[in-house]
């Protein structure tokens, strides 16, 4: 599917510019931090009552904060201080930040890539089967695609959320079932009615690039010749118009990951999520005391933004080596 030379492009485009080794670094680093999530927290992620003497929240290793309170009728100032067992603070809710923030991104990436690759099966047979046979077949097919697209992706995702509900799926954890990593949750939660919502809401623009690529891929002479030997019209898809649409595919999928880890941490911040291991969760929890604790907050979002940010690197690497309509004066751009 991807030839030598495309192979030899990506080599030579990730060895000449800077922004896909920072990307990849980035991305490598959250995948790794995600997986091995119960041997780097430090504490059990939903476990509460991480408090100060004065049953206030821990701030970061190195920072205090001032906080008053009322006592026999009067304003005492009382100055919180860090605890060593929790580098990052604890919420207001007394949870360690750090622990949740590494659990977090096992939800946002999972969600991320999961919904990204049920987009694609949804979305590339349907875009190609549309552009391959043309007509009355394109016709009704894209207007199913045209109507999902006249809704706002963040509208419709609450709309089906609304019909479907909140379903949470538990996926056991094989690290703390191998007993490496005791006192932790023994299963990874996983918010499906999100990653299939995130897969509808995308779907649609997998098929519009497997249309375009396969209404123009239909008219080339290896599909004619095979076609005149008899070939079935599955077989020409799935051997000569789907092996041939992968590059933009691909493309747009690095694109799509990071466009449903932004929509997971939207729905998770404003309650829809189905799980609190989450970076939108953390997001939302923090709002209210933002000026005063603001690392509640901060972590998470750094965590989003840092994602976000790796996942367009490589998607912007991938579209400058793979695409032939680029001149060397447009890449990098």
């Amino acid at each position: 599917m991807i030839s030598d030379r495309v192979r030899t492009n990506l080599a030579r485009t990730f060895r000449e510019s800077l922004l896909p080794k920072l990307g990849m670094l980035l991305l490598v680093s959250m995948v790794l931090m995600a997986v091995f999530a119960p041997l780097l927290a430090t504490h059990d992620p939903t476990r509460t009552g991480y408090f100060s003497e004065g049953g206030n929240p821990h701030p970061p290793v190195g920072f205090e904060y001032t906080t008053q309170s009322a006592e026999d009728g009067e304003i005492v100032e009382q100055t919180v201080e860090a605890d060593a067992d929790h580098l990052l603070g604890t919420n207001n809710v007394g949870q360690d930040v750090f622990s949740r923030f590494v659990y977090g991104a096992r939800v946002s990436l999972l969600v991320g890539f999961s919904a990204t690759i049920l987009a694609m099966l949804i979305g590339v047979p349907f875009g190609i089967v549309a552009g391959y046979f043309g007509g009355r077949v394109d016709d009704a097919l894209m207007r199913v695609a045209d109507t999902m697209l006249a809704f706002p992706a963040l509208v419709l995702a609450l709309a089906l959320i609304g019909v479907f509900g909140e379903s949470p799926i538990l996926i056991p954890d094989p690290i703390v079932l191998l007993g490496l990593a005791e006192g932790m949750p023994p299963a990874i939660p996983i918010p499906g009615t999100v990653t299939i919502v995130a897969a509808l809401v995308i779907w649609v623009w997998f098929a519009r690039v497997a249309r375009g690529e396969a209404l123009s891929l239909r008219n080339e002479e290896y599909v004619k010749a095979a076609k005149s030997f008899g070939t079935s019209d599955a077989e020409v898809l799935l051997g000569h118009v789907l092996p041939n649409s992968v590059t933009p595919i691909i493309v747009l999928a690095t694109i799509q990951i990071a466009v449903i880890i932004l929509l997971e941490a939207s729905l998770a911040y404003l309650g829809f999520s189905g799980t609190t291991l989450s970076w939108g969760y953390e997001i939302e929890r923090g709002q209210d005391i933002l000026r005063t604790r603001p690392w509640i907050s901060i972590l998470p979002g750094v965590g989003i933004v840092l994602t976000v940010i790796s996942v367009n690197l490589l998607g912007d690497w991938l579209r400058d080596a793979l695409d032939p309509n680029m001149d060397e004066g447009q890449r990098g751009a």
